[in-house]
């Protein structure tokens, strides 16, 4: 008996969400099919990959990622090299220094180099806060207006400083609006809500659903990003429908498997083997799971995830 293939169609999809200016943009999102379900339909737009870097510089890098920014002395020349890194379609820029719990460095220290990284690439750009919620709320309505013109993504707006955020990047200087949550639709959806309640236009919202490095409670970001999607598909629930984005770098090249030396756990193997192995098998996870762009720091994970998009896409 043949096999008759039933393409499952859905009559809705996910918004598209444009980064950047010129002639250099990025679209993501703007599917109406689950991740490589290439075979229900045509891929509207392909999951997009950027490359993370720091106001911190290379401190605290492992050696593989160190050695392919050799010879960049600053900021901008760190930034331009990311920009060429194989596969890489964004920069994102990660302003970790500015935690108060760390190197609390001053929103003005933290603008030049927002201005120095900038003005360095002509590629779309990303910009992510310290993680803390009130530095943030200070910080990144300030990013927001240096970077008017640039149709930047912020990251991340959360449900403790939302107004401050969303007000300004949404609507005060017209950027995009990364909306962050702690791995929960729910709690994904009610920041969608009342983002937009506050005027920012659905289709300049990204949706953070958060995550973890695969092999730490990694179930539920799968599952979370599976009934966001389902939801905002098959029930066409408008306020599921943002693009998601995933910061990867910053959760596999925490643990302990990616940043234990060889020399502490020789059985494990080498450090930067491990690191690139956990961050592809993540930022493979998160795709297949539902993310239309990953945040990745190795050039050998860049490669790979990209190579991989482009034969399933």
């Amino acid at each position: 008996m043949p096999f008759n293939r039933k393409p499952q169609k859905f009559n809705a999809r996910i918004n598209t969400v444009t980064i950047g200016s010129g002639d250099k943009t990025v679209a993501i999102g703007g599917n109406s099919t689950y991740p490589f379900y290439t075979f229900d339909a045509p891929t509207e737009n392909t999951a997009k990959i950027g490359v993370e870097i720091s106001d911190m510089g290379l401190e605290g890098l492992a050696e593989g990622i160190r050695a392919y920014y050799d010879g960049a002395a600053t900021m901008a020349d760190i930034a331009r090299k990311a920009a060429a890194m194989e596969g890489a379609d964004f920069v994102a820029l990660a302003l970790e220094g500015g935690d108060p719990n760390g190197e609390n460095k001053s929103v003005d220290e933290l603008i030049e180099v927002v201005k120095e990284v900038a003005g360095a690439i002509d590629c779309p750009l990303v910009v992510e806060g310290c993680k803390n919620v009130e530095k943030d709320a200070e910080l990144l309505p300030k990013v927001a207006e240096v970077l008017q013109g640039r149709n930047v993504l912020i990251l991340a707006e959360k449900e403790e400083n939302y107004k401050a955020i969303g007000a300004a990047a949404g609507l005060a200087y017209g950027q995009i609006v990364g909306a962050e949550s702690a791995v929960d639709i729910n709690l994904a959806k009610q920041l969608n809500v009342v983002t937009t309640q506050l005027g920012v236009n659905a289709q300049k919202i990204v949706m953070n659903i958060g995550s973890a490095c695969a092999g730490y409670g990694y179930e539920y970001v799968v599952s979370t990003m599976d009934r966001i999607k389902g939801a905002a598909l098959s029930q066409n629930d408008n306020m599921l429908q943002m693009p998601i984005i995933t910061p990867v770098a910053s959760e596999v090249w925490g643990v302990k498997e990616a940043s234990a030396s060889e020399a502490d756990m020789p059985e494990w193997g080498p450090q930067d083997e491990r690191g690139v192995d956990m961050e592809i098998m993540t930022a493979t996870a998160d795709l297949a799971a539902g993310s239309d762009a990953v945040i990745l720091r190795h050039p050998k994970s860049v490669a790979t995830i990209s190579k991989l998009i482009q034969a399933l896409a």
